[in-house]
This record gives C-alpha cells, structure tokens and sequence, in this order.
C-alpha cells in the first residue's frame, strides 16, 4: 500500500467528473488499499478517488456510529465501519435535511455549514465486483454524499451556507 498526495483546492481534477469503473481490476483494488492508507493517515473519514489525482468513481469511507444509548463507563468505543464502494450512487434520500459542519481534506484551514439528507441509501460495487447497498443516517449519510459529491467534482464549499477559517486540529474529524 502507498500513501498518495492529498490534492487541495484549486486543483482542476478536484472540479471533474470522475469516470464509471467499467471493470474491478488488480488496479482498482490497488487504489482502493491506497485510499485507504491515504485516508486513515490524513486523517480523515473519506476520501473520494479524485482527491488523490484519479478519476475513477471510487469512495472509502471509515466511520464509527454513535450508539443509540450511552456506552457503560469505561467500554471501548465503537469500531469504525470501514466501506469501500466503486461506482456509488445515492438511489434513494430522505426528504428532511439538516444543516452541519464540514471540513475536507481538500480544503485544510477551512470549515463549513452544509445542508444535507438525513438519510441516503447508496448503491454500488465492492473490491469483489459485488452488489452492495447501504442506508445510512445521520452523519454516515453526510459522508457519503460529501464522498460522492467529489465524484461529481463538487466540494462542500459549493453547498456551504457559510465557510469560516478553523484553527489547526480544531476538526477532529475530516470528511
């Protein structure tokens, strides 16, 4: 596995549409170790092909859900879910939607107030070229359609209410 360069804004590949994966190749699966590694070093949650200069439609995204009741003290917070999707579309999203904040790793120093679905469902293909589906909430859902938005060659910035500069380290967690 390598750990690629992270392109920022105002790369022009950031702005391009990324293009289907007609095959899962040795190649793809190649990439998809690499995002990997580059996402979870940045760090970051997910991480969209074309960040890292490749216009493929391809998405990894690592989260953690928030249990639904507070965790006894002293237990071991949740595990992340790691996805790892070619090709993702949303197929299905709900109508209510909800303002919050996002970073990208795309565009350091910088964070924004986005309105998003509160709950998408995403379709696509994993590393094995099989059929998956998703219905996510919440901030998973936010994930995913910030990670599919730069397939599109759409940053949150673009759908941001408002962008404001953030102190280093200030962002936990990058989308």
């Amino acid at each position: 596995m390598t750990i690629r360069e992270i392109i920022s804004e105002p790369t022009p590949v950031l702005r391009k549409k990324a293009k289907k994966v007609d095959k899962v190749t040795s190649e793809i699966r190649r990439l998809i170790d690499d995002m990997v590694e580059t996402m979870r070093v940045a760090p970051g949650v997910g991480l969209a092909a074309n960040q890292i200069g490749v216009l493929h439609r391809v998405i990894t995204v690592e989260y953690a859900e928030e249990p639904e009741q507070p965790a006894p003290e002293g237990a071991p917070p949740p595990k992340p879910a790691l996805y790892l999707l070619i090709n993702p579309e949303i197929s299905r999203a709900s109508r209510e939607k909800i303002a919050g904040i996002e970073a990208c790793l795309s565009v350091p120093g910088f964070a924004g107030e986005v309105e998003r679905h509160t709950e998408v469902v995403v379709k696509g293909f994993n590393p094995q070229g099989a059929p998956v589906r998703i219905k996510a909430k919440g901030w998973l859902a936010r994930i995913f359609q910030h990670e599919i938005d730069h397939l599109d060659g759409i940053l949150y910035v673009d759908r941001a209410e408002k962008v404001w500069e953030i102190n280093p380290g200030e962002m936990e967690d990058n989308v």
